[in-house]
């Protein structure tokens, strides 16, 4: 019982630590980004999303190649499934409205989508994650890197205007060593805070005895801290765009980078319960989330009210019906 306190104690501390840093690196991953030249979506896919996604690729890599395969593959497919119906249903309730760009939905969504699909057609028809799939999977993240930097390449081209010139004199005033030291601090406060969120959680999950593949999906509560409060802090400040890019370029990083590169080393098997549950149910909830968006190219609460009722019922089936 006293250890069970104490690691409830260090889960809290560890939290704390957690939202100053994503405070701190959201502001200043902006301030930079801006000041670049780069936009906010391409902010929000790339350097945000892997950033945050740091400990889930940590977590998932560390389990596959200690033996545990099930307990990665279910951290990485319950991260997909939180990072849409926990974290950004209860940001769009907490922030009222998050807007989203047509563009980000026609290719950050749809990759997202894509991606999920790609996985659990494959889990289904091999039952693993071998070599081959694992380089397929690469690449695909390569070519993905690949638009986004064309992307950026053609926004530069295109907002070239006086306003656009304002901006960036302003921001190149206002950016300095200082602003990249923070930013760095904040990550590191992340990758700490969550490494203790990570541990606590493994420590609780084997105290209560239960499968790999589970504690993998119940381990994502962990790790996926960062983007929790990245995307929550984003909502609330208005960076739409961060958000929601966070999101989706977390859950593409976590399939094709965070399974990808494990399997180059090892083979991946699946949990028959992966293969058919949770994999399934990560395609239909990135499906429900571009449905939701498409309608008005917005969250808002009803739609986080969707989100986290779906996330909610899968978690219960999950520990109750099928665990």
């Amino acid at each position: 019982m006293f250890d069970v306190i104490i690691l409830v104690v260090a889960l809290i501390i560890s939290l704390i630590i957690v939202i100053k840093s994503a405070d701190i690196f959201v502001d200043n991953i902006v301030e930079i980004g801006l000041a670049l030249g780069i936009s906010e979506i391409i902010l929000g896919v790339t350097a945000s999303a892997i950033g945050t996604s740091l400990p889930e690729f940590g977590s998932a890599m560390v389990a596959i190649l200690t033996g545990t395969p099930d307990m990665g593959m279910g951290v990485a497919i319950g991260a997909n499934i939180w990072n849409i119906g926990g974290i950004l249903g209860i940001s769009a309730i907490f922030a009222s409205i998050i807007t989203t760009q047509t563009e980000e939905l026609h290719r950050d969504g749809v990759m997202a989508f894509l991606t999920a699909i790609i996985l659990a057609v494959s889990v289904f028809l091999v039952g693993n994650i071998s070599f081959i799939l694992g380089i397929i999977l690469i690449l695909i993240y390569v070519i993905y890197v690949w638009i986004l930097i064309r992307a950026q390449k053609n926004n530069k081209k295109n907002n070239n205007t006086q306003l656009d010139e304002n901006t960036s004199n302003e921001s190149k005033k206002t950016l300095s060593k200082k602003t990249f030291l923070f930013a760095v601090l904040g990550l590191i406060g992340l990758a700490v805070g969550c490494r203790a969120i990570v541990y606590c959680t493994v420590e609780l999950s084997t105290m209560a005895n239960i499968s790999e593949g589970l504690a993998g999906i119940l381990l994502a509560f962990g790790t996926t801290t960062p983007e929790f409060f990245t995307v929550l802090t984003s909502a609330k400040k208005g960076l739409n765009s961060l958000a929601i890019g966070t999101v989706f370029g977390s859950n593409i990083f976590n399939i094709l980078i965070g399974l990808g590169i494990p399997s180059l080393l090892v083979t991946i098997s699946v949990e028959p319960i992966i293969t058919y549950f949770d994999a399934p149910v990560m395609v239909l909830i990135t499906g429900l989330l571009l449905l939701l968006i498409k309608r008005g190219m917005k969250l808002t609460r009803v739609e986080g009210v969707i989100l986290v009722t779906f996330y909610i019922i899968y978690m219960f089936t999950r520990l109750f019906i099928i665990m």
